[in-house]
C-alpha cells in the first residue's frame, strides 16, 4: 500500500468506500422514491404537470440535489476498482467476485430503477466495474509485452462491450476507469483530465476527486470487504420494497 504522505490524506479505504456507499444510497433514494414514486416515472414524467404543481415542483427540485451528490459515488468506486487492481493478489478471484455480485444484483437492481423483475435493457453497474477491471488487466498485460496495438483492442473491447450490454454508463464508465488507471502515477493530471471527463455526468461528478485525493491508500483497521458487495444489491432490494410498500 502507498505511505501517507500530506497531512490532508485522511480517509483510508473503507472510508472512501462509505462515502462512495452513502452517497449512491441518496442517489438510489432519490431514484425509488422520487422519480419512481412521487414523480411518476421511471420511463416517463408529465413535466407539464410537475411545473403546474408546486408540490411537484419542491420534490423535483429535492430529487436534482439528491441525484447531484449521488453522482461523487460512481468515480470514487472507478478510482477503488483502479487501486483494487493494483493491490489485489489474484486478478482472476477479483474478476469472478465482481461477476458473481454483477450477476445477484441484476433482479435487485431491475426492480429497485425499472420496477419490473427483469428488464433487459439497462445492466447494473457491477457489469461496468468488472469490464474496467478487465480493460486494465489486459492493458497492464500489454505493456509488460509492449504490444500497443493489444492495448487498444482492450480498450476498444472493453468499451464496445459495455455499450452493448447497456451496462449503467455504459462505455463511459469503462473507459474512466481506464484513464483513471494510465494516469495512476500522476495525481494532477488523473484529477484534471478525470474532472473533466466527469462534467459529462454531471456537473458536481467532479467533486469526487476531493475525498480521492484524501486517500492514504491504507485499507483501514476492520476487514468490511463483504459488507461492501452485499450492501449493492442489498440497498436496492430494500429500496424496492420499501418504494413498492409506499
Amino acid at each position: 500500500m502507498a505511505e501517507k504522505r500530506y497531512p490532508f490524506q485522511l480517509l483510508s479505504g473503507n472510508a472512501l468506500k462509505m462515502i462512495a456507499v452513502i452517497t449512491m444510497l441518496i442517489d438510489h433514494a432519490a431514484v425509488v422514491f422520487i422519480e419512481n414514486g412521487i414523480l411518476g416515472g421511471p420511463f416517463y414524467y408529465d413535466f407539464n404537470a410537475i411545473w403546474a404543481s408546486p408540490y411537484l415542483t419542491m420534490w423535483w427540485r429535492v430529487d436534482k440535489v439528491m441525484r447531484s451528490i449521488g453522482r461523487l459515488a460512481f468515480p470514487i468506486f472507478c478510482y477503488l476498482i483502479v487501486e483494487g487492481f493494483l493491490h489485489t493478489r489474484d486478478v482472476k478471484k477479483y474478476a469472478a467476485r465482481l461477476l458473481a455480485f454483477a450477476f445477484l444484483s441484476e433482479i435487485p437492481f431491475d426492480l429497485a430503477a425499472f420496477g419490473t423483475w427483469l428488464y433487459p435493457y439497462h445492466q447494473n453497474v457491477y457489469f461496468t466495474l468488472l469490464l474496467g477491471l478487465l480493460a486494465v488487466a489486459g492493458i497492464s498485460r500489454s505493456q509488460e509485452e509492449k504490444n500497443y496495438w493489444k492495448q487498444v483492442l482492450f480498450i476498444i473491447a472493453c468499451c464496445s462491450c459495455a455499450g452493448f450490454l447497456k451496462t449503467d454508463y455504459g462505455a463511459f464508465g469503462v473507459f474512466f476507469i481506464i484513464l483513471l488507471y494510465l494516469s495512476r502515477s500522476r495525481e494532477v493530471i488523473q484529477t484534471v483530465a478525470g474532472s473533466i471527463a466527469l462534467l459529462e455526468d454531471a456537473v458536481t461528478a467532479p467533486l469526487a476527486f476531493v475525498p480521492i485525493r484524501m486517500y492514504n491508500g491504507t485499507r483501514g483497521k476492520k476487514n468490511w470487504k463483504w459488507f461492501f458487495y452485499i450492501f449493492y444489491p442489498a440497498h436496492l432490494l430494500i429500496l424496492a420494497a420499501a418504494g413498492a410498500i409506499l
